[in-house]
């Protein structure tokens, strides 16, 4: 797994993936740079942190082709387009497909850096929601049947009296069951216990 973010340059220009990587060597940004879509694809792993720099007009497979390919993998690296002038309307589709962000040609370097910095950041906040949702998921797997029923009724607001009369089982059974859901979730809120719960049915 590659534990250090990267920048992913994909463009078939030789002067323009040595100029980027310059650039972001300059500020200490790890880079690793392909000439075509199909060798970045070739390396690719949903393990991969970071973002990528994504030429629209490429040989052979192009820079949207590349990010449907990858939208069909999962993948969830962020990509900002580097467009010609006349490339704005597909780098504006390109984004209603995912793309965070793009930039024309000629940028001016601070520009694109911001953008690559937003981009690093977003990637960060997203690695960490998955990592919550999937320990959400998986304590939630730990509740026995009767306690995921219990859970359910508690996060919908009902009482104790109310979900003992709904399940058909004492209220000291339900309240035995609320501790145990409590305890397995890790929390003592039960505003907590529903934001875990809604956390967990987010899409992917």
């Amino acid at each position: 797994m590659d534990l250090k973010p990267a920048v992913y340059v994909i463009d078939d220009d030789d002067a323009v993936r040595e100029s980027l990587e310059l650039l972001l060597d300059s500020v200490g940004q790890q880079t690793k740079s392909y000439d075509s879509a199909q060798s970045f694809l070739d390396s690719y792993s949903n393990n991969m942190l970071g973002c990528i720099v994504l030429d629209i007009r490429m040989p052979g497979m192009n820079g949207m082709e590349l990010q449907k390919e990858l939208n069909r993998l999962g993948s969830i690296l962020p990509i900002i387009f580097v467009t010609g002038h006349g490339d704005v309307p597909m780098a504006v589709e390109a984004m209603q497909h995912g793309a965070v962000d793009f930039v024309q040609k000629p940028y001016r370097e601070q520009e694109l850096l911001d953008k690559i910095n937003q981009a690093l950041a977003l990637d960060t906040k997203q690695r960490a929601s998955l990592l919550e949702k999937q320990a959400i998921r998986e304590r939630l797997s730990a509740l026995t049947a009767r306690e995921s029923e219990v859970m359910e009724e508690l996060v919908e607001g009902k009482a104790n009296k109310v979900i003992a009369a709904e399940l058909g089982i004492s209220q000291r059974t339900v309240e035995i069951h609320r501790s145990r859901v409590m305890e397995k979730m890790g929390t003592h809120s039960l505003a907590h216990l529903v934001r875990m719960v809604l956390v967990s049915r987010e899409e992917t």
